[in-house]
């Protein structure tokens, strides 16, 4: 009998068996939770029926709540009362368990009498990286099935769980030994009728305290994620398992809704959709080219990245450098990667992945390539040179792509006869590990080139989002913009150490200054050299960080630069910027750590804001999605577009026009936040 759209039920004697369908990942929409509750009324009415199994249809069980719901209020039945009347059923229930089973999907099944995995099974419950807590029951029953230590720590990292732990935790009481659902059910359901699989209701399990494992956790979470607020709470929640269960739903309920409320959900959400929003661009309608080889040209550390990723994504790619030991230093760092990729337990056998590599010290190796991507040094000079000369090896219908970082990918796609084929796949170091890929668009790329740009990163599972060309494209745009306007509050009064610190007290996991020494100050030395000739008059220089590379100071590489080895500061950098102040005539004044937060912040509004206005990103989820994904911004802040909205597009043009009284070059209020701060308009309405 169909109970909704997306639940049934079938009787077979003395079981019944009920079938979620909800493709594709059978969320826990209110069709579901409306079904289920009428499976429980049906059971309770229907006294001849003794066992009863629950699975699920596609290649997975719920995999956790319905996204267009988010932000929505709730539909009765919700799922905490859903998880109830699945517990209080009369009618023994067990559940079967195949796929990836999170959030309110294992809730659902720890609220049955039994819970059967099929092999390579995982579990979880991920709420904490939206922000919130398991709402469900989670913190509740998965203490009393699997421990408190265990629980705590499932919980607060909100990681997948395989099958063998889950089984040994308790949280599992078997491996099923069908490998359909819907055969695994019947089965259970039998064995239930047999008296040979035992069941019980969770919530009847008592749970033995265990305040040294929540102290560890609190301890941890303290020492990592002090800046974050949910997953403290979970902790009290699961603490509260100790309770009644009554008592201790209320207390999971009370602390859900405190989460809720935390401006990090806003943001953490955010991003969530961020992740899944950038590939939605008009070249997706497009049909990628086929891509079955890839070149990589340039053996160094982002040369060996790309290849690693691409090797990792099942591949074969030919690495071009131009000597013998290059290629060889590149073998072995790629070597080094999937060994890495071993011990993480992403790959399987790093010699066979690294068999599909070979190496080429000439261009003309590069023939037979589908997809050839340059990784060459950061010089227009060398990048032109390299593209005029592929163009004449390539074979028609190849994909050439630069991973330059600034450049302008227009002028390297006029040294071809094929601009259509070029354009810019920038990766981020180390590229093997890193989720974002911007995919830039130039002025004459066709939308097919485009397309094999967004089916390659999928294939490498990495998170596109388009660009169209400007000096550093979306993210380092911004960056640049943010560490400028850090530079001159260094300039004005505030030591680079406080800068780092307060910024990290925020939630980056590294200040501009900490970047900047661990990329190399000659990286942006040779950015400022690069844009002297078209430097505006008006805009204020701070040279200290050029003084630095003067005597050889160019950060981690070289032991020195703003920090030594030791993370405190050089004493070369003090002098540069006492030297430099001295020769400006600057008295230096206090900043305070909200101070230099907020210039941060609103430095990468204030580009990003322009980024939106001229094009260059289409959606400012995109931008948020490209500083998440690739620049280390807080995921809890989920974004700087989002943050504007957050602040106010009225707020932060009274904070820019006050910054411009100091330096009215650098802060200017972009045209189209002042609109906004006029019509109450919002980034989010443009996504």
């Amino acid at each position: 009998m169909q109970l909704s759209d997306t639940v049934d039920l079938t009787t077979e004697g003395e079981i019944a068996l009920i079938r979620i369908d909800n493709p594709p990942v059978n969320a826990a929409g209110i069709s579901v939770r409306e079904g289920l509750a009428a499976a429980v009324d049906w059971l309770a009415q229907t006294p001849g029926i003794r066992a009863a199994a629950l699975y699920a249809a596609g290649r997975t069980f719920v995999a956790g709540a319905d996204i267009r719901e988010f932000g929505k209020p709730p539909q009765d039945p919700w799922l905490p009362e859903v998880c109830n009347r699945l517990e209080s059923c009369p009618t023994p229930i067990a559940c079967i368990l195949h796929g990836t089973t999170l959030g309110g999907g294992l809730e659902i099944a720890m609220g049955c009498h039994a819970r059967l995995a099929l092999p390579g099974a995982r579990v979880g419950l991920p709420e904490v990286l939206l922000g919130i807590l398991p709402g469900a029951g989670g913190t509740q029953r998965m203490p009393r099935l699997a421990g408190v230590a265990f629980a705590v720590e499932a919980i607060t990292t909100g990681r997948q769980i395989p099958l063998h732990e889950a089984r040994a935790a308790g949280l599992i009481d078997a491996e099923a030994t069908e490998d359909m659902p819907e055969a695994a059910a019947r089965a259970a359901a039998h064995a239930i009728l047999a008296g040979t699989l035992p069941t019980r209701r969770t919530g009847d399990l008592s749970v033995t305290p265990d305040p040294g494992a929540l102290d560890a956790a609190r301890t941890r979470i303290r020492a990592r994620q002090p800046h974050l607020f949910s997953p403290l709470k979970c902790v009290d929640a699961v603490e509260a398992a100790s309770l009644p269960l009554d008592a201790g739903l209320k207390t999971e309920r009370a602390l859900y809704e405190a989460c809720q409320a935390s401006p990090q959900r806003a943001g953490l959400i955010h991003a969530f959709f961020a992740e899944r929003a950038t590939a939605k661009v008009p070249e997706a309608a497009a049909t990628p080219h086929d891509i079955t080889s890839i070149g990589v040209i340039g053996a160094g550390t982002m040369g060996a990245g790309i290849a690693t990723a691409c090797l990792l994504a099942g591949f074969p790619v030919l690495l071009n450098d131009r000597s013998t030991e290059a290629l060889e230093r590149g073998r072995n760092t790629i070597r080094a990667n999937l060994d890495g990729a071993v011990k993480r337990g992403k790959l399987d056998n790093a010699e066979d992945t690294l068999a599909r590599l070979d190496l080429a010290d000439t261009l003309d190796a590069m023939a037979k390539a589908d997809l050839i991507i340059e990784a060459a040094f950061e010089d227009m000079t060398v990048k032109t040179s390299l593209f005029a000369a592929l163009d004449g090896i390539a074979r028609p219908g190849a994909v050439l792509a630069t991973n330059t970082s600034y450049l302008d990918i227009n002028q390297i796609a006029a040294a071809t006869s094929r601009p259509e084929a070029v354009l810019g796949l920038h990766f981020f170091s180390p590229a093997h590990v890193m989720k974002l890929l911007e995919i830039v668009v130039a002025d004459r790329t066709a939308p097919e080139t485009a397309a094999t740009g967004f089916a390659l990163a999928k294939r490498l599972r990495k998170i596109p989002v388009r660009s169209g060309v400007c000096d550093g494209f979306i993210g380092n745009r911004i960056l640049r913009s943010s560490r400028l306007a850090m530079e001159y509050a260094m300039l004005d009064g505030a030591p680079f150490e406080q800068i780092d610190a307060a910024i990290e007290a925020a939630g980056w996991a590294m200040g501009p200054f900490r970047v900047s020494d661990l990329a190399g100050l000659d990286i942006a030395f040779a950015q400022r050299k690069r844009r002297a000739a078209t430097r505006p008059a008006a805009e204020r220089y701070v040279d200290t960080p050029d003084r630095l590379c003067a005597q050889g100071f160019l950060g981690r590489k070289t032991g020195a630069g703003y920090y030594l080895e030791d993370g405190t500061p050089n004493p070369a950098a003090l002098a540069a910027l006492e030297a430099e102040r001295r020769e400006k005539g600057l008295a230096p004044r206090p900043f305070t750590d909200a101070e230099i937060v907020a210039r941060y912040l609103t430095a990468m509004i204030v580009e990003a804001t322009q980024i939106v206005a001229e094009g260059i990103a289409l959606k400012p989820i995109d931008v948020d999605a490209v500083l998440l994904f690739g620049y280390g911004f807080p995921r809890h802040l989920g974004g700087p577009l989002l943050q504007a909205d957050l602040i106010g597009a009225a707020t932060l043009v009274d904070r820019i026009e006050d910054y411009a009284r100091e330096d009215a070059h650098f802060w200017q209020v972009p045209p189209r936040l002042r609109d906004m701060a006029g019509t109450g308009a919002r980034f989010e309405d443009e996504n």
